[in-house]
C-alpha cells in the first residue's frame, strides 16, 4: 500500500475526527481506490472505532439522481438518515472521474435531490450531529482541471492535505480574535469589486484540518441585510457540473439585485432563483493555505487559496448563523494576490491584508512564508 494512504488515513482518524473507542465511523467513498478505503478501515480499528463503508461511483449517482421521483428520494433519505443517526463520525472521500457528470441533469431535479436527500441526511444530521471530514481524491480528471500531470497532481494533493494543521490552528487564533471584535468588513479588489458588510455578533469558526482536508480558512457570515456593493469573482467555478466564469454580483441591503457570468449566464439566474435565500449570503471566509495558490474549479481546494476570500450565496451554517436559509450553498472565490489583480481586506477601517499578504503583526503568522 502507498505509505501516503496510511499517513492520510491516520490524519483523518486521529486528528480530524479524533475517533475514540466504540465510536461508529461511516466512510463514504466515491470513485476512490479500495486501498485507501481499506487504510481508513484499518486506522479506525486501530483507534478502537467501528468502521462502516458505503462505496459510490459518480456514474451510478448520476443515474440515481436523473429520474428520481419524490418518493424515491424520500425513502433513500430515510434509510440513510437512520444510518447517519447511529454514527459518531463521517468521512466523505470524493473522487471524480468526470467533474461534469451531473451537467445534463436539469437544475430542478438537482434542487429536488438537495432538498429531499441532501438537506435531511447531510446538512441537518451529519453536519450538526457528527464529527465529520470531507475531502477530494486525486483523479486524472482533477489533474486536468489543475492543468498538470496525474503524478504531479498526486504529489501536490498529498503535500497540501498533510500539512502541519496544529501549527495552522495556532496561527489562526489571531484572525479569530480579530474577526470576533470586528463590525464592518470592506473588500476591494479587481474590476469594480467594492463591498461592505457587517459581521458583528456572528460567531467565527477556524477550519484547520478537522472538517475539510485540505483546510485553511476562518469563516463567519455577514449580518444578512448588511451587504452592499459589488463583488467580481476572479476564479472559475463549477455548480452541479456546470461551469461559470467571471461571476459578478451586485448587492443592495443584503440581496443580490444583479448577477452576471461570462459563461452560462442563463444558468446563473436559475441558481439564484432557487428560493429567496439563494439571493442572500450565508458565509464569508478568509483563505490562507500556503501551498494552494491557483484555482482548479474544485471548491474544497479553491476556497483555501492563500490570499483569497469566499463569499457564499445561500444557506448559513448553524455554527455561524445569520438566519439565512436556502437549498443552495455556493462558495465563490475572489483572489486578492497581485497576479490576480490585488486588493485589500479591511476590518473596521483598518487594512489587515493587502494584495493577499497580512500586514498587521497578529495576523502575519498566517502568511505563506510562515505557514509553509
Amino acid at each position: 500500500m502507498d505509505p501516503r494512504y496510511i499517513q492520510l488515513a491516520d490524519l483523518l482518524i486521529g486528528y480530524s475526527c479524533k475517533i475514540q473507542k466504540g465510536e461508529n465511523v461511516l466512510i463514504e467513498a466515491f470513485d476512490v481506490p479500495s486501498e485507501m478505503t481499506i487504510a481508513l478501515v484499518k486506522a479506525t480499528r486501530k483507534a478502537g472505532g467501528n468502521p462502516h463503508v458505503a462505496e459510490r461511483t459518480g456514474r451510478i449517482m448520476e443515474a440515481l439522481y436523473r429520474d428520481a421521483s419524490d418518493d424515491n428520494l424520500k425513502i433513500w433519505a430515510a434509510y440513510d438518515l437512520e444510518r447517519m443517526k447511529r454514527m459518531q463520525a463521517y468521512i466523505g472521500l470524493r473522487g471524480s472521474l468526470n467533474v461534469n457528470e451531473f451537467a445534463a441533469i436539469p437544475d430542478a431535479q438537482m434542487q429536488k435531490q438537495a432538498r429531499l436527500y441532501g438537506k435531511p441526511v447531510h446538512f441537518e444530521q451529519r453536519v450538526n450531529h457528527t464529527k465529520w471530514c470531507v475531502l477530494r481524491w486525486p483523479t486524472p480528471s482533477m489533474a486536468q482541471l489543475a492543468q498538470v500531470s496525474t503524478e504531479s497532481f498526486e504529489d501536490f494533493y498529498f503535500r497540501v492535505c498533510c500539512i502541519d494543521y496544529r501549527k495552522m490552528d495556532q496561527a489562526a487564533k489571531g484572525l479569530c480574535a480579530r474577526m470576533g471584535r470586528t463590525d464592518k468588513v470592506h473588500i476591494k479588489g479587481p474590476g469594480d469589486t467594492d463591498l461592505t458588510f457587517s459581521i458583528k455578533g456572528i460567531p467565527n469558526i477556524p477550519c484547520t484540518g478537522e472538517m475539510n482536508i485540505p483546510d485553511g480558512e476562518v469563516f463567519t457570515a455577514p449580518v444578512r441585510d448588511s451587504v452592499n456593493g459589488v463583488i467580481h469573482y476572479n476564479t472559475p467555478t463549477l455548480y452541479n457540473g456546470v461551469s461559470f466564469e467571471n461571476v459578478r454580483l451586485e448587492f443592495k441591503d443584503g440581496r443580490i439585485v444583479r448577477a452576471s457570468s461570462s459563461l452560462n449566464g442563463d444558468r446563473l439566474q436559475q441558481v439564484f432563483d432557487t428560493d429567496e435565500g439563494a439571493r442572500y449570503v450565508g458565509e464569508f471566509a478568509v483563505g490562507f493555505h500556503p501551498h494552494i495558490l491557483k484555482p482548479m474549479k474544485d471548491i474544497l481546494f479553491d476556497e483555501k487559496i492563500a490570499g483569497s476570500i469566499h463569499f457564499t450565496p445561500g444557506r448559513a451554517y448553524e455554527t455561524a448563523d445569520n438566519g439565512n436559509r436556502s437549498e443552495i450553498h455556493w462558495d465563490l472565490v475572489l483572489i486578492q494576490r497581485p497576479e490576480y489583480g490585488g486588493g485589500t481586506l479591511s476590518f473596521d477601517g483598518e487594512v489587515v491584508r493587502k494584495d493577499g499578504i497580512f500586514v498587521v503583526p497578529d495576523l502575519e503568522p498566517l502568511n505563506p512564508d510562515r505557514l509553509a
